[in-house]
């Protein structure tokens, strides 16, 4: 059974830093794009970072740039999200999704296979 699961997420002090994994079973992640959404309470699931099969990431969210890396460990089949600077506006669920394909899209109707997420609060 193809599953994915995060973890990491967890209470954050402004300028802090959090690494959120996401880990697979069932399936070898260097074999889909993975991709990190976002969804903060009474907002659209937003698009956050995504890694191709053949290594090529894409950052989508503007207000992360420059704080966020994305990297992929195929011995531990977990993709990892290094969030850095961390902000209020930050806090929000984070889930990995994965799709078949060797492209990454923001688009959240792209990826067929969804992690159950974990929270991300940043406060002081």
């Amino acid at each position: 059974q193809l599953q994915l699961v995060e973890s990491g997420g967890g209470l954050a002090q402004p300028g802090g830093s959090l690494r959120l994994s996401c880990v697979a079973s069932g399936f070898y992640l260097n074999f889909y794009s993975i991709a990190w959404f976002r969804q903060a309470p009474g907002k659209e699931r937003e698009g956050v970072s995504c890694i191709t099969i053949g290594g090529a990431t894409t950052d989508y969210a503007d207000s992360l740039k420059g704080r966020i890396s994305l990297s992929r460990d195929d011995a531990r089949n977990t993709v990892y999200l290094q969030m850095n600077d961390l902000r209020s506006e930050d806090t929000a669920v984070y889930y990995c999704a994965a799709n078949e394909r060797d492209w990454c899209s923001s688009d959240a109707s792209m990826y067929g296979h969804w992690g159950q997420g974990t929270q991300v609060t940043v406060s002081s």
